[in-house]
């Protein structure tokens, strides 16, 4: 076999488990995070994010699975990952759970050996999606959304103005609010970043009940 500076130009037995790894890795987390994550988050960013956090964390799992990192090197990625802060923001519990769960499927993918069928990975992979799935359409019937939003009427986000705050943001974006977070305030500017949550099929309905009143 031909080598390069002691290295093999290519192991092909090696080489199309790659392949057939990678191509089953990005299936599995494109289907968990397009069609259970995107529908109802509605985060085009993030969807980005995972999909190529998943594609480096197998390719390089993959690649050094023979220097014997393993297990450790495994959960040293969990730890590095799970304390990820972006800078811009911090990173919702259901974005971090995401994160973790496409950080999981490629640590999978990428290190389970030859003691494991191929069988036992589709399979893995395949109920990993199927919880996913079960937990965000089957056991929660109300999907919770939320919107950023810069806010400017500074006096409103003290505890005893919260329900004159509700009613503003709800007359300003005619969206009916459930809960709301106050995050970043800047005094300088007098203006505190506001996290409305809201579900989605209230409003929803609450548009189709207002075009059917204007066809009356």
């Amino acid at each position: 076999m031909m080598e390069l500076f002691g290295i093999k130009l290519i192991n092909l037995e090696d080489y199309l488990e790659l392949l057939m790894r990678f191509g089953l890795n990005f299936i599995v987390v494109y289907v968990a995070v397009r069609y259970i994550y995107y529908p109802i988050r509605r985060r085009r960013d993030y969807l980005f994010t995972y999909i190529l956090i998943s594609t480096v964390i197998f390719l390089l799992c993959f690649l050094l699975e023979n220097v014997k990192l393993e297990l450790g090197f495994a959960l040293g990625l969990f730890a590095i990952f799970g304390i990820i802060r972006y800078r811009t923001q911090q990173i919702q519990i259901k974005e971090m759970t995401y994160l973790f769960l496409v950080i999981g499927i490629s640590v999978i993918n990428a290190l389970a050996n030859k003691k494991v069928s191929y069988a036992e990975i589709i399979t893995t992979n395949v109920l990993l999606l199927l919880v996913t799935w079960g937990l965000e359409r089957m056991m929660f019937l109300k999907h919770e959304s939320m919107k950023s939003i810069n806010y400017e009427k500074i006096e409103l986000i003290k505890p005893e103005n919260h329900p004159a705050l509700i009613k503003d943001l709800e007359e300003r974006t005619g969206i009916k609010i459930n809960r709301i977070e106050i995050g970043k305030i800047n005094f300088l500017r007098d203006t505190a970043r506001v996290n409305i949550y809201y579900f989605e099929h209230e409003n929803l309905a609450d548009d189709m009940n207002t075009t059917e009143d204007d066809g009356d």
